[in-house]
This record gives structure tokens, C-alpha cells and sequence, in this order.
């Protein structure tokens, strides 16, 4: 179980880096293109939703490699886990059923792993 939740938690790292950094270098103009959503929302909410998906991935993989304050992984999935549901609930008052999917799936896989490393596959 241990190797299956890494492989959860790099996935999910990997997901939120490439969303946080595509947030915070891209050109506005082609983010508001891809993703209509962002063009509802002010440029600077858009670049500071980017912080946390950032710190989320990075605090999924950072504290349990190296044994520092293993207890940030659960929390950064914690973190990961609201946020997602955040965006859930604006997909749902957009209607945008599109968006809902992979969100939705990213909310139960963040749970998971905050409920498997704060429970029973602690560190």
C-alpha cells in the first residue's frame, strides 16, 4: 500500500506542479483562451491560486522523501483536497461539467492520501 500511495502522491504532485506553473508563467491572453473560466476571475486571483497548487505539490513529495516534518504530506494533501473542491463548486456554478470530471477525480485521489498518511500508512 505504501508504493501505491507514493505513486498517488507523485501523480498528484506532477498534476498540481503542471497546473501551478502553467498558472503563474503563462501569458494571460492564452490562458483565457484555453481555460474561460480564468476570464471571469481577475489575472492576480488566477496567479495566486497557482501559490497553493505549487506548495501543495511540493509538499506531497518534499516532507516524506527526506524524513523533514513527514506530517506536511498529509496536510499538503489536505490542502490539495479543499482546493479542489473549491474549484468543484465553481465548475458547478458555472456548469461546466467538463471541468467538473478531472476535478472531481483529483479531490477523491488528494482524500485518499490525506486519509491513508494521517491513518492507517502513516509515517
Amino acid at each position: 500500500m505504501n508504493v501505491f500511495l507514493w505513486v498517488l502522491q507523485i501523480l498528484l504532485a506532477v498534476m498540481f506542479a503542471m497546473s501551478g506553473l502553467e498558472k503563474a508563467s503563462q501569458p494571460w491572453d492564452k490562458l483565457t483562451r484555453k481555460y474561460p473560466w480564468m476570464g471571469h476571475y481577475p489575472q492576480a486571483v488566477v496567479r495566486l491560486i497557482a501559490v497553493p497548487e505549487l506548495l501543495g505539490a511540493l509538499g506531497l513529495i518534499v516532507p516524506a522523501a527526506t524524513g523533514i516534518a513527514p506530517i506536511l504530506t498529509p496536510i499538503a494533501a489536505t490542502g490539495l483536497a479543499i482546493l479542489t473542491a473549491l474549484a468543484a463548486t465553481m465548475h458547478i456554478r458555472r456548469k461546466e461539467t467538463s471541468g467538473l470530471t478531472v476535478t472531481a477525480v483529483l479531490f477523491v485521489l488528494a482524500a485518499f492520501v490525506a486519509w491513508a498518511r494521517f491513518g492507517p500508512y502513516a509515517w
